[in-house]
């Protein structure tokens, strides 16, 4: 997998380097964040918690089940993450996409971009069909 490059934002999957940078977003947006997902379990907002879940975001993709990628400014902040999940292979070629982004830098269209480099990435490098 490689970077995808935009204008304003770039995506790339996360590493473990990322794992404090990560904590941090999820923490300061935890309120924001879980006015749209489902509760969380304490150790998602722990070090070690990140750490696993990065690594279990990488095996998925080994499996070609779920593609997760962080989103990032240009001076490399991490502002948010995306994902295409539940990929289906076969005839039918499809995934869900879904992101959170930062709260302080909503509405400066980051998420629109990071949606179009995802969903470039989905059908040209995936070969996907449906997002």
């Amino acid at each position: 997998m490689h970077v995808q490059e935009g204008n304003s934002v770039d995506i790339r999957p996360l590493s473990l380097n990322d794992a404090e940078q990560e904590l941090v977003l999820q923490t300061e947006n935890r309120m924001f964040f879980e006015r749209f997902a489902m509760s969380r379990q304490e150790d998602f907002y722990t070090l070690e918690g990140r750490k696993r879940r990065i690594e279990q975001s990488l095996k998925n993709a080994e499996n070609d089940t779920e593609y997760s990628f962080g989103i990032f400014l240009q001076d490399q902040t991490l502002i948010g993450t995306i994902s295409l999940f539940q990929v289906v292979r076969g005839s039918l070629q499809s995934a869900f996409i879904g992101y959170f982004l930062d709260g302080k830098h909503n509405g400066k269209g980051y998420a629109t971009k990071a949606v179009k480099l995802a969903v470039d990435y989905a059908f040209n490098e995936l070969k996907l069909h449906r997002i």
